[in-house]
């Protein structure tokens, strides 16, 4: 059996406040093995459920995870459909595990396209845990960066055109105030799963300064040890945001 992993004293010491993930891999993981794709999805569930977990236990403050993105709304209507079940099932069912662990639930993304029962059941999950302290789990749901941009861009120039607004007040802090994840403080660490090396249209503007982190693993393969070690690679950098 192997040892259960353990941070190092500067991990925890440097602990980011916001993790955002790119899950990736789950349908490589099912060819590997020969299974239908869903089952890399099924089995990437469990990865959430660990990675959540451990994410609070040691003090990360709001974890983000890209779930689902606009452009997956092209895969087949059965992947699609599937994947929307599991949503919900997930949403659901781990309302107890969720609580447990003292985690609240946000959403980001159109929203609005997610099918109705997915919606009802976030809302009330979103509810259930509502009153908790610890981590922030923050799903993107039919999230694209580039869409929430443009209606940042949008809902401002609406603004400037009534009134409301003078554009020479726009600034970096004002156009966050009108993305999605607006309550949220932007990520200090991205990991990306399955070693690819592309940020897929995910929180663009939010991650200007965060670190990367790319590991070959897959995501049904992705649980605290590999966690922790992209913790540990955060620890040894020197965040600069541009000075020396």
């Amino acid at each position: 059996m192997s040892a259960e992993p353990r941070l190092s004293p500067q991990a925890i010491a440097n602990m980011p406040q916001h993790v955002a993930v790119i899950m990736d891999g789950n349908g490589r993981w099912a060819k590997q093995r020969g299974l239908p794709r869903v089952e890399g999805h099924r089995n990437g569930v469990e990865s959430v459920r660990a990675i959540v977990r451990s994410a609070g236990e040691v003090g990360v403050k709001y974890l983000t995870l890209y779930a689902f993105s606009v452009e997956n709304w092209n895969r087949p209507k059965d992947e699609v459909d599937t994947l929307m079940k599991y949503l919900a099932r997930f949403l659901k069912n781990e309302i107890g595990e969720l609580n447990r662990n003292n985690v609240k639930l946000d959403a980001v993304g159109q929203i609005w396209r997610l099918p109705e029962a997915v919606q009802q059941q976030l809302e009330k999950t979103k509810a259930a845990l509502s009153k908790n302290t610890g981590l922030t789990l923050v799903l993107a749901l039919s999230y694209g960066a580039r869409t929430e941009i443009i209606e940042a861009v949008r809902e401002l120039a609406a603004k400037a055109r009534s009134g409301t607004i003078d554009p020479a007040e726009i600034n970096e802090r004002v156009f966050s105030e009108h993305l999605y994840t607006r309550h949220y403080p932007d990520p200090d660490l991205l990991i990306r799963t399955s070693g690819e090396m592309r940020v897929s249209n995910f929180l663009l503007w939010q991650i200007s300064y965060a670190e990367f982190v790319v590991t070959p693993v897959l995501w049904p393969d992705f649980r605290k040890a590999q966690l922790y070690e992209a913790l540990e690679e955060y620890a040894r950098r020197h965040r600069r945001f541009g000075g020396l």
